[in-house]
């Protein structure tokens, strides 16, 4: 992230809770914070972001074993704990530390990995939408039915980009150029992947979201709110993907306004406010816990990693050398024969 972007996150989180702020009084934010049951809260969202960690890096593990080699479970550990801690200020660059850091480890090419990260992410994203079409259809109002446009377009992208990537012939020359960027190595995980990986992976992530839904309901209680199940699946994934947008730091402003936009029916804002505080900073910060607790594990991972790698080097440079010293040993053929009749012709002339 450069300099002018870092400073337009700022500005712009600061501008949407500065705007909040106005709107929603402060000290009944405080209230709302000091009146919440915390064993209750912490009892379930706690849980909810290990078990995020645990099956997200299984997400991983099954994309790195298509795409690129099996490696071991607790193997990845590592390298997804450490990504949080970056992605705590910014998911993309989070992202890409999960890339540099799988290409260091695997040795594989950084754009392929680079593409598996985007595939895992759009994925992520479709999953959250289908979540919510799955909302739609029990929970009929007028917000959800301005949002249906949005499932008909992420349907309408899969297709065409599916058929982008796999379409192995272009109709027409005219319009060749436009499908040369699908044979770069960013796309080749995704020239790769099936249909049916495609819905395995969207498939996998789901006990993540179903978790998080549960765990947001019952956290939601612990400060007094009740909101309904199935307006909380419609809307929370839209949340999600709310929060995801790149335009805030640490994604601030943008989920608590989005809190209190879709479920400002059902409780005041100033406890909506307190409660999508409370629920974002505590998976944020356990995320952000667990990634150091497991750093010094990737660094030395990462560590033992070069040093491996230096040591294959070393050792296939030696042995490079070894066998040009071996060529150069190696008598010719020519020589040996030209050096044994010279020895045997005098001997002849000798006899004779």
């Amino acid at each position: 992230m450069t300099k002018r972007v870092r400073i337009l996150a700022w500005i712009s989180t600061a501008a949407i809770l500065l705007l909040i702020a106005r709107r929603v009084p402060l000290n009944r934010v405080g209230s709302a914070l000091a009146g919440a049951n915390y064993a209750v809260f912490f009892g379930v969202m706690v849980p909810n972001t290990i078990f995020y960690f645990c099956w997200d890096t299984l997400v991983l593990k099954t994309a790195i074993r298509w795409f690129h080699g099996d490696v071991p479970y607790r193997d990845l550990l590592p390298v997804r704990a450490a990504s949080y801690v970056v992605g705590f200020f910014n998911t993309q660059a989070g992202r890409g530390t999960l890339a540099a850091y799988l290409w260091r480890r695997l040795d594989a090419p950084f754009l392929a990995l680079s593409g598996t990260v985007i595939f895992l992410v759009l994925t992520e994203y479709t999953q959250l939408v289908l979540w919510a079409m799955l909302g739609f259809l029990g929970f009929r109002s007028e917000i959800t039915t301005g949002l249906l446009p949005v499932a008909g377009g992420v349907a309408a992208f899969w297709l065409l980009f599916f058929g982008y990537t796999r379409l192995e012939i272009t109709p027409w020359r005219i319009v060749r150029w436009l499908f040369a960027p699908r044979d770069w190595q960013l796309f080749a995980t995704f020239r790769r992947a099936t249909a049916s990986r495609y819905m395995t992976i969207v498939l996998l992530r789901a006990p993540m979201f179903a978790v998080s839904v549960c765990a947001h309901y019952l956290g939601a209680r612990a400060f007094g709110i009740e909101i309904p199940f199935g307006a909380l699946l419609t809307f929370l994934p839209v949340i999600f993907m709310v929060a995801a947008l790149p335009i805030t730091v640490a994604h601030l402003g943008t989920t608590q306004a989005a809190w209190v936009y879709f479920f400002g029916s059902y409780a005041p804002a100033p406890t909506l406010l307190a409660f999508s505080l409370a629920a974002h900073l505590t998976f944020s910060l356990t995320r952000a816990l667990l990634g150091l607790a497991w750093l010094p594990v990737a660094y030395a991972d990462l560590s033992g990693g070069r040093a491996r790698r230096r040591a294959e080097l070393a050792e296939d440079a030696e042995e490079g050398h070894t066998q040009r010293s071996l060529r150069g040993r190696r008598p010719q053929r020519g020589s040996a024969n030209q050096t044994v009749m010279e020895a045997d012709g005098p001997t002849a002339n000798g006899g004779d």
